[in-house]
């Protein structure tokens, strides 16, 4: 079965013959029709994340996928062969950068009627990820004032549509080339980064999404009113996160004092801080069709790949300057 692996971290992706994969009682066995790439998998492979994902090697990338149902477990209710389908793949887990993959079914859901599975592909990881800060987390009323980062990437693009869904007014920055692509997404208020400072523009924010960290994050923390919240999903992680993800007791103190100093202006202002690590859900997946096949949601992508440039495909994550996601197919 071919797959694109890398051997050691660092090393580079390469298509590889693997076995096939086994199917579980819980499991269902899909064919890849596409798999939509995101910069989580460039670092799953140059090991930013083994103290926290440790993978055995050689890997198998990919978390998102869509495709046709092959075979289900005996345990399996929900989906039946020939069934197209959706999902993030679940840490520990991975590998949709694969003709065919065993995944389990609560991370799976039926895809979209009215979209294509390269557009189905590109949502889940990006799309749970919106849903899970917005919804979830950030609990965005009606009213509420929203900023999202990165506007016209994977994130950012699902984000202003769900957070305009929710009824919220909604700003978010990007270049100025995407700001009339990002107006019709849904964002009100559009600042260019590379000629404005969101910090002078904006303040009274009740919630910020932020996908770029560092010194954006301290920035986001001061525009956002007494009470608010900013969600980060680039870093620092934060206690709470070390807890719910078990690590031990010597990654949760270095991850403690990873994050001290944000924790510590926002409680400062009067805010809060919370980090994101977004995990699979075909309950939430499903909602999430829903609003596809209402019109609310809009998959972006910025290019499909056939499954043989899988390896160009990633770079191009890495070297960003598109729209949405990017997608390889395998036909």
């Amino acid at each position: 079965m071919r797959s694109f692996i890398f051997d050691t971290y660092t090393g580079p992706l390469h298509e590889a013959d693997v076995s096939e994969p086994a199917v579980g009682d819980e499991d269902v066995l899909v064919q890849m029709l596409a798999a939509g790439l995101n910069l989580l998998d460039d670092k799953i492979r140059t090991g930013e994340f083994k103290q926290i994902l440790p993978y055995k090697m050689p890997l198998t990338l990919g978390h998102d996928i869509a495709g046709t149902v092959l075979k289900v477990g005996s345990r399996v209710r929900g989906f039946t062969p020939g069934d197209a389908v959706y999902g993030r793949v679940r840490d520990g887990r991975i590998g949709t950068f694969s003709e065919r993959i065993a995944i389990a079914e609560s991370d799976l859901a039926p895809a979209p009627d009215t979209i294509s599975a390269e557009e189905a592909a590109s949502l889940p990881l990006v799309a749970l990820t919106a849903w899970q800060a917005l919804v979830e987390r950030g609990n965005v009323q009606p009213g509420q004032k929203v900023l999202i980062h990165a506007g016209s990437g994977g994130v950012g693009s699902i984000a202003i549509q769900l957070a305009k869904h929710l009824g919220a007014y909604v700003a978010t920055t990007a270049s100025g080339s995407n700001a009339d692509f990002l107006r019709e997404l849904g964002a009100d208020t559009v600042i260019d980064y590379r000629t404005q400072d969101f910090e002078q523009e904006l303040s009274g924010y009740d919630f910020v999404l932020d996908s770029v960290g560092g010194t954006n994050l301290e920035k986001s923390l001061r525009i956002l009113a007494p009470g608010g919240k900013a969600i980060g999903i680039s870093g620092p992680p934060d206690p709470d996160f070390a807890r719910a993800a078990g690590l031990n007791p010597v990654l949760r103190l270095a991850i403690t004092a990873l994050s001290s100093k944000v924790r510590r202006q926002a409680k400062k202002l009067g805010v809060s801080y919370e980090f994101l690590f977004m995990r699979a859900s075909g309950e939430q997946l499903r909602e999430i069709t829903a609003l596809v096949d209402a019109g609310i949601v809009r998959p972006i992508v910025g290019k499909t790949y056939p499954f043989s440039h899988t390896p160009a495909a990633l770079e191009a994550v890495v070297r960003g300057g598109f729209r949405g996601k990017l997608v390889i197919t395998n036909p």
